[in-house]
């Protein structure tokens, strides 16, 4: 079962270090992980997003509450939180194809934000299953290059 969860931590140097030190010492995988400060400077949020079951990941989150330089860790429940993804991907487009592509792009309220002769980026924000489905649109018009940020969430309430 996959799990999202969110770090916040003083924005210190070592701190990233310790935390994934922490998952890799003790032989969890990340699936995603995304970090940036949060409207105060001296704090980052770290949106991690990891597989197992609910003890598990209540052993990690206990875990990572008792690093140093943690200040509060939450275990998203679905439907608690609001999440997002960001992709820029490179798909081959000429003047046969481009407009499909452009159509398509906006049908998902995506965004090209470059052209050249023989290809297009786009970006694209939403949930994973949202930019799962436009990744396998595109597919047929050939992938050049994607790179993606990983979740980011912040609670409901």
């Amino acid at each position: 079962m996959r799990h999202t969860i969110s770090v916040l931590v003083e924005n210190k140097f070592g701190v990233l270090t310790r935390v994934t030190g922490l998952f890799s010492g003790r032989g969890y995988n990340i699936d995603s992980l995304n970090v940036a400060p949060t409207h105060d400077s001296s704090l980052s949020r770290m949106t991690i997003v990891t597989r197992g079951d609910d003890p598990t990941v209540e052993q990690i989150c206990k875990q990572l509450a008792k690093l140093i330089d943690v200040v509060k860790v939450t275990n998203y429940r679905r439907g608690d939180y609001i999440d997002r993804e960001l992709v820029l991907l490179k798909v081959q487009a000429d003047s046969d194809n481009r407009a499909e592509v452009a159509q398509l792009t906006e049908l998902f309220r995506g965004k090209i934000v470059d052209v050249q002769p023989k290809s297009v980026t786009i970006e694209l924000t939403g949930s994973e299953s949202k930019i799962e489905k436009f990744l396998l649109l595109m597919k047929d018009f050939g992938l050049l290059d994607l790179t993606r940020t990983g979740q980011v969430a912040l609670p409901r309430d």
